[in-house]
């Protein structure tokens, strides 16, 4: 079955950390982390309509610059989640540059910012480049505790981890993966075509068989039949992604809890067991533990990155370690 959406690091492992989630078949692409993203083509971030920034250390904040200079002449808003403080932080961003250029002909771009504090988003600020990006409070979407975004097709979860600072932690969560067949199709004499997308909304909102899909003007096909005969329907896919924890029993369990039956957890390895009372000092995974919380979780496959540049020429062993941990279930 083809994935709906395609994650990938952005950079190397030794690099600042950043996923990008991006969907097949549509215009749009989301990405968790704003360090470096250098590693983007300019198509790729023109695409992305959403940021969830773990936290505003450098290298995962850095570059919010390069970004809104690719997006600044679009249309499109940007949307931007981040913990306590976050807002401030875009503020700031956004006022350590003149904008006497923009004016109200300045295409109507805007950015919004929103905070996620405990379980949900508690605070949200817009900034419109027509008014020079003075920033508008508004209410934030009122959505389930631990929801940061519902799509109609897939929600963002997140938990507060420690890294001595809040540190977001990010769970993607498509709510039904729907694949169109082919041959199925051309047995109903049925065209690919964007009607597609509109039968596929229905599914998902839980349409009844019985509703007729507007395919031509002159074919409506009802629901039960494109199910039955040229719509796969299956559990939608998991991502999570984990960053800068400190190694405790909180942290632990709100990452297992985020984690629990992913499709694929990318989470941080930054140290060795070896050098496990610097990790504690930096408030850090080692690789075993990181490996560990994946089989407790029932995840399906680990993907350890954001490796200290210590190991540069050891970066074996922090993936032999993790895996050891991951497939044989031990840590510390």
């Amino acid at each position: 079955m083809t994935w709906f959406v395609q994650p990938r690091l952005i950079n190397d492992v030794f690099s600042d950390p950043g996923l990008l989630i991006d969907f097949r078949f549509g215009r749009r692409a989301i990405l968790f982390d704003l360090g470096d993203i250098h590693g983007l083509s300019s198509r790729e971030i023109f695409r992305i309509s959403h940021v969830f920034v773990s936290h505003t250390h450098m290298d995962h904040f850095a570059g919010f610059d390069r970004l809104l200079r690719f997006t600044l002449r679009r249309s499109a808003p940007l949307h931007l989640v981040g913990p306590d403080g976050f807002i401030e932080r875009v503020r700031h961003k956004l006022a350590a540059y003149s904008w006497n250029l923009l004016g109200q002909d300045a295409v109507e771009f805007s950015i919004s910012a929103m905070e996620f504090v405990a379980d949900r988003l508690t605070q949200a600020c817009r900034f419109c480049a027509r008014e020079a990006f003075e920033p508008r409070p508004f209410a934030p979407p009122e959505l389930p505790a631990g929801t940061v975004l519902d799509d109609e097709a897939f929600r963002i979860h997140a938990s507060v981890l420690d890294h001595g600072i809040p540190c977001l932690a990010f769970a993607f969560q498509e709510k039904l993966r729907i694949n169109v067949n082919k041959a199925g199709l051309d047995a109903l004499g049925l065209p690919v075509g964007p009607w597609l997308n509109e039968a596929k909304r229905v599914v998902r909102r839980g349409g009844d068989d019985g509703t007729q899909i507007f395919v031509a003007p002159d074919r409506l096909v009802p629901l039960g039949l494109l199910k039955a005969e040229a719509l796969h329907l299956a559990a939608g896919q998991r991502i999570t992604y984990v960053v800068d924890a400190a190694y405790h029993p909180a942290n632990v369990e709100r990452i297992t809890a985020l984690a629990r039956r992913a499709d694929q957890l990318f989470i941080e390895t930054a140290f060795l067991e070896a050098d496990a009372a610097l990790a504690a000092e930096r408030r850090h995974l080692t690789a075993a533990p990181a490996g560990a919380i994946a089989p407790a979780a029932e995840v399906v496959r680990i993907t350890p990155f954001h490796f200290s540049p210590r190991y540069l020429d050891r970066e074996d062993q922090l993936r032999r370690e993790a895996e050891l941990a991951f497939r044989g279930g031990d840590g510390p």
